[in-house]
């Protein structure tokens, strides 16, 4: 399910950089007293009572400004405000409202979303400033006064944007559909792609990278099943990103990750696998989910007897965590393959959904254990007691020890290779192993 995005928008110089380091509870963003040094948009992960969300620190709003860098933070901050759930209005109560809060208030009316409006600097404990009245004139309802530097008031504001977040219900999607998301650096054919799938120029395809700016969802039906396709941002190298609204492409193949099943990871065959590819691809086993990784613009690459094996051997020395992964050749404009896409696609979200029975797994385990011994350190031998399955998307199994320390990576990967083998190979998904000791008399 995808995580509400909540945008923090302000004039520059009113504390949105403090108030978002409090509210994540780490110093993540610059924090300076120099307006406009927040130049970047940054984004983090959080959680309240029980929801998780994301929250994007964005730079102050100049609404007439000129200059090239507030006029990018200004276009930055409106983007931010076009993918949030919902968004903070974080103002100064020490300044009062100025003609520049009246323009911001304005732009953030015409978004219909909901609107927190946020009184920073209202450092004073005990009854409501009298100053706060005057910010009713913004038309945005009850301003809600806080100290982030002094950490008051924050509760009363991570409520309030609670209250706004859309259902948990609205954020699901049909059960009945799987949710495909491509991912991949810009200008590798992930419109081209989905186009040839739906059979029409759906999306814009243009060789200029960063063309699609936002993750488009599109659903999809034929005989192989039902599907959503979103088709990302491509994700740029950061050190290459110039334009400071390709960061909100980041934000949004992250956020179609969290939302997908199964993540088609696009490579374009004339470039091979790069350090990006790597990067993008680590996003997605990171998150748990199934992938599949497409070489696309096949039919430009000149071939010969093992082309295909020796690609394939690259692709996995390059990307070493995903082995799992199956590998499928195809092109976009001649629709080469591209029908073997659907029942892979399938298959994975099958694996990825995969749960064992407890006394099946636990025969797995006590064969591995008779094959291979477990390991020993200075006369104390690792003893594995029993293992269960924790959860599926991915398949997790907790497996109970004597101790963990004794349990080293290198026994836990072939553990995760006799499950792997013996559950008929668990293609395209990652497995998670967790690692839990447990005493005994013997043990004592």
């Amino acid at each position: 399910m995808a995580k509400p995005i909540v945008a923090l928008i302000g004039r520059p110089n009113v504390g949105k950089s403090t108030f978002f380091n409090y509210i994540i509870g780490e110093k993540k963003s610059i924090v300076e007293d120099t307006p406009g040094v927040t130049r970047d948009r940054v984004y983090a992960d959080t959680e309240w009572r029980g929801r998780k969300f994301t929250l994007i620190d964005t730079g102050g709003i100049e609404p007439h400004s000129n200059d090239e860098i507030l006029v990018q933070m200004r276009r930055q901050a409106e983007i931010a405000m076009e993918t949030a759930d919902v968004i903070i209005f974080l103002t100064d109560i020490k300044e009062g409202v100025t003609a520049a809060d009246h323009e911001v208030a304005n732009m953030l009316r015409r978004t219909k979303k909901p609107i927190v409006l946020v009184c920073n600097k209202a450092d004073k404990i005990g009854d409501t400033p009298d100053d706060i009245y005057e910010f009713y004139n913004l038309g945005l309802g009850d301003p809600l006064p806080v100290s982030s530097l002094n950490q008051l008031g924050t509760g009363e504001v991570l409520d309030a944007i609670y209250e706004s977040f859309p259902e948990e219900n609205e954020l699901d999607d049909d059960d009945e559909y799987i949710r495909v998301a491509l991912i991949g650096k810009p200008n590798v054919g992930k419109s081209s792609l989905i186009n040839k799938i739906l059979g029409e120029d759906r999306h814009i395809v243009s060789n200029i990278a960063g063309t699609t700016r936002d993750a488009v969802d599109s659903k999809f039906e034929n005989a192989h099943g039902k599907y959503v396709f979103i088709d990302t941002a491509g994700i740029r190298r950061k050190s290459k990103i110039e334009e400071m609204i390709e960061k909100y492409s980041i934000i949004r193949a992250k956020a179609a990750i969290d939302n997908a099943h199964v993540c088609v990871l696009v490579i374009d065959a004339t470039e091979g696998v790069t350090d990006q590819d790597a990067k993008i691809a680590g996003e997605a086993h990171e998150a748990g989910k199934g992938v599949i990784i497409l070489i696309n613009k096949w039919d430009l690459l000149e071939k010969e007897t093992g082309t295909l094996e020796a690609f394939k051997k690259d692709v996995y020395n390059k990307l070493a965590y995903l082995t799992y992964a199956p590998i499928l050749f195809v092109s976009a404009v001649t629709g080469q393959r591209i029908d073997k896409l659907f029942p892979l696609i399938n298959s994975v979200n099958e694996q990825n959904c995969f749960r064992a029975t407890t006394g099946m797994l636990n025969t797995v385990i006590e064969e591995a254990i008779t094959l291979v011994q477990p390991p020993s350190d200075k006369g104390r031998r690792l003893k594995i007691y029993y293992a269960t399955q924790a959860s599926t998307r991915p398949p997790t199994f907790v497996v109970f020890c004597n101790s963990a320390k004794l349990f080293h990576f290198s026994y836990q990967r072939y553990i995760e290779n006799q499950i792997r083998k013996n559950f008929g190979g668990l293609e395209g998904t990652p497995v998670r192993i967790i690692v839990r000791e447990k005493s005994t008399k013997e043990d004592k």
